[in-house]
């Protein structure tokens, strides 16, 4: 591996700012108003696709943003890696917690800040310059390789499963090879075997035609506010557990041994406490941090808005009340099926005199794999080549929704290798990327597709 250690530390500068170049790209899927910023982040990275020297570099149309095709087979021998990763990023807001503009990338320390540096531009950026400095350094790749990039991931990648089904050919592999996760800490690498599953929906609550006088009408009539919390307030008990009815069906029991896995990890829940200043975490009270996060479905409310917002005082009652829900699911947890539990929920509980709608968004399963298959063993040996300590296989609390489709369409185990850190602030403001994993993780990929030779 000295060659690619020289190549890289030679083509440093060069790639940082070839990063810092699509990283500058606003492309957030979730706003209409970047329409043009996501053809334009999409057209960066068939560029540096083909100046990898990838072949068949192609965008590909859906009903939303465009889809990454492009591959390398010249090993008949050699296994088939397909390469997904996304090109859009989050929304900023709120902007004013930024500590500088999240489309201006800028170094810190030994960080790079921007919108999209480890969610997920950074991360695919390592695959591709990987595959640069094979095809450069040795004029050949040791396997086959596809990628697959979109741009939709962070919406719910609502058209690549139609892709895919319509491109089964294109896209067939042996394995899907994917960074967007993270180590476990720094220093400590990690591949993670599973992936919670999603659900997400909005609720509105109304009452009155219009917003009203709380002086003339306060304590006769129903106020939107109050309903909404007293509905939200009914979706858990004291503990942190969920109260929907038969919410917790099909998730897996919390044997010894899954629980020993966990312990593994050996996780410091105080110093996690300490460093987000809290003065505890929450949850329920017979499982540890990791199990909540790894093995538990969650029900999170992620935006409450209504009535005034303003500076100053207004007496209002409010006629309108809004709530954005996600849910992380685990095991055999059907997500349609978990939105109409809610869903019933919601209708049994809203307050006498209020109205109520309910609006289901994204859907998708949990994601499990085989710790004990060869090309994970291989994969965490390569972290151990470069990291100097073996990979630990652990469960994630996130959810790559495409991540089970194209696993399950293709019927190619996925190889999910992260160089993020938990703290890097992804989907928050100050997102980041340790350029001590840009460096050693494009040691790792290399390393890990040289040691899939034929």
């Amino acid at each position: 591996m000295k060659n690619y250690e020289a190549y890289f530390s030679e083509h440093r500068e060069e790639h940082i700012e070839q990063l810092k170049d699509w990283l500058r790209i606003p492309s957030v899927s979730a706003l209409s108003e970047h329409k043009q910023d996501m053809q334009q982040a999409a057209g960066w990275a068939v560029e540096a696709l083909k100046t990898a020297g990838l072949e068949n570099v192609k965008l590909h149309t859906t009903n939303g943003n465009p889809v990454i095709y492009a591959d390398y087979l010249h090993s008949p021998n050699a296994p088939t890696l397909l390469i997904y990763g996304h090109y859009d990023v989050q929304p900023v807001d709120p902007l004013n917690l930024w500590d500088s503009p999240p489309f201006e990338p800028e170094i810190r320390g030994d960080k790079i800040y921007a919108r999209g540096a480890t969610d997920d531009k950074g991360q695919v950026f390592l695959h591709i310059k990987a595959i640069e400095a094979i095809l450069k350094t040795e004029q050949k790749l040791p396997v086959n390789i596809k990628f697959c990039i979109e741009g939709e991931e962070e919406v719910g990648s609502p058209n690549l499963p139609i892709f895919i089904e319509s491109n089964l050919d294109l896209l067939q592999c042996d394995y899907v090879l994917v960074s967007d996760t993270s180590l476990l800490e720094k220093g400590k690498p990690a591949i993670c075997t599973g992936l919670r599953g999603l659900c997400s929906m909005e609720v509105k609550v109304t009452t009155a035609n219009t917003d009203l006088h709380s002086g003339s009408f306060g304590g006769g009539v129903p106020n939107a506010l109050h309903a909404m919390v007293s509905l939200l307030s009914s979706f858990h008990d004291e503990q942190g557990k969920v109260t929907v009815e038969g919410f917790y069906e099909g998730t897996p029991e919390m044997t010894p041994e899954l629980r020993a896995e966990f312990a593994k990890l050996q996780h410091d829940d105080d110093k996690l406490a300490q460093s987000l200043e809290l003065s505890s975490l929450f949850g329920e009270e017979e499982f540890t941090f990791v199990e909540r996060i790894g093995a538990r479905p969650t029900l999170e409310l992620n935006g409450v808005y209504g009535g005034f917002q303003g500076e100053g005082s207004k007496t209002v009652i409010p006629r309108e009340a809004n709530a954005k829900i996600t849910c992380r699911l685990v095991g055999k947890q059907d997500p349609q099926d978990i939105l109409n539990k809610i869903e019933r929920h919601v209708n049994q509980h809203i307050q006498k005199g209020a109205k109520v709608e309910f609006t289901p968004l994204e859907r998708a399963f949990a994601f499990t794999m085989d710790p004990s298959l060869p090309i994970l063993q291989q994969a965490a040996d390569s972290f151990e080549a470069v990291y100097g300590t073996r990979a630990v296989f652990t469960r994630d609390g996130g959810s790559l929704p495409i991540i089970e489709s194209m696993s399950r369409i293709l019927s190619a185990p996925a190889v999910l290798m992260g160089f993020g850190l938990p703290d890097e602030n992804l989907h928050a403001p100050n997102e980041h990327f340790n350029l001590e994993n840009f460096d050693k993780g494009l040691l790792t990929i290399t390393h890990f597709l040289k040691s899939l030779e034929a």
